[in-house]
C-alpha cells in the first residue's frame, strides 16, 4: 500500500520515504518489511537494503499460496524462496519466514487445502534456514493448531500476526513458543481475557 496500490489500482504516488521518515522521527528504530509472495519477498529485501534499520521476511501469505502451483513447478518455487532467504540472511537482512499461515476468511483467494499444504511446507523453509516464523491466522483455529502441533519440533520462534475465530487461545499458546499474538476482534479479546497463558505474550490492539 505504501506504493499507492490498493486492490490493483494506483491511488497515489509511492510514499515509502515519507512513511519511513515519519517513523524514524517518532522514535521507531527498526522496521521489518513483510513479504507475502516470492515477488514481494524480493521487493522487501530490496527495500531493506536501502537502510540499516530495515529488515525483512521471506515467505508466502496464505491468500497467495496458489502461486506455488501456478508457477508450474511448486518445488522450484520453494527452492527460489529458500535461495532468497539464504541470500537475505547472508546480507543480514532476512530475519523471519512469513508471513505464512491460514486465512479461511478469504478462501476466494486460495482454497483451504492449498493453504494447508503450503503453510506446512514453509516450516521446512524455516527449519532449513533456522529462522523464526511470522504467522497469520484468521478463522482457521482448529487446522492452524493441528499443523502447529505437528510441526512443534521444527520451531525456532513464532510471532502470530493475527488470530481470528479461535476460542481456545490457551490451547494455541501450547503450540507455539515465545509467541506474540495480536488479537483484534472483540470475540477473540473476550476469549483471551479468560485464558491462562504460560510462556507467551499476548498483544491486543485496542
Amino acid at each position: 500500500m505504501f506504493k499507492g496500490m490498493y486492490h490493483g489500482k494506483q491511488c497515489h504516488a509511492a510514499d515509502i520515504p515519507t512513511v519511513l521518515a515519519r517513523a524514524w522521527a517518532a522514535g521507531v528504530d527498526r522496521i521489518i518489511v513483510t513479504g507475502g509472495s516470492l515477488k514481494e519477498s524480493r521487493e522487501a529485501l530490496e527495500i531493506a537494503e536501502t537502510d540499516g534499520r530495515l529488515f525483512c521476511t521471506v515467505g508466502v501469505h496464505p491468500t497467495r499460496c496458489g502461486e506455488f502451483e501456478e508457477s508450474g513447478d511448486p518445488e522450484g518455487h520453494f527452492q527460489a524462496l529458500l535461495a532468497l532467504a539464504k541470500e537475505g540472511i547472508a546480507k543480514g537482512k532476512v530475519v523471519a519466514v512469513g508471513e505464512c499461515g491460514l486465512d479461511y476468511d478469504r478462501l476466494h483467494f486460495c482454497p483451504a487445502d492449498v493453504q494447508k499444504k503450503y503453510f506446512e511446507k514453509q516450516f521446512e523453509l524455516a527449519e532449513a534456514v533456522k529462522l523464526p516464523m511470522f504467522l497469520h491466522m484468521r478463522a482457521a483455529g482448529e487446522d492452524f493448531c493441528e499443523i502447529m502441533s505437528r510441526n512443534m519440533y521444527r520451531q525456532v520462534l513464532e510471532v502470530v500476526a493475527g488470530c481470528k475465530g479461535i476460542a481456545d487461545i490457551e490451547g494455541l499458546s501450547k503450540t507455539i513458543y515465545h509467541n506474540t499474538c495480536r488479537l483484534f476482534f472483540p470475540q477473540d479479546l473476550d476469549a483471551s481475557a479468560d485464558a491462562q497463558l504460560e510462556g507467551g505474550t499476548t498483544v491486543q490492539d485496542s
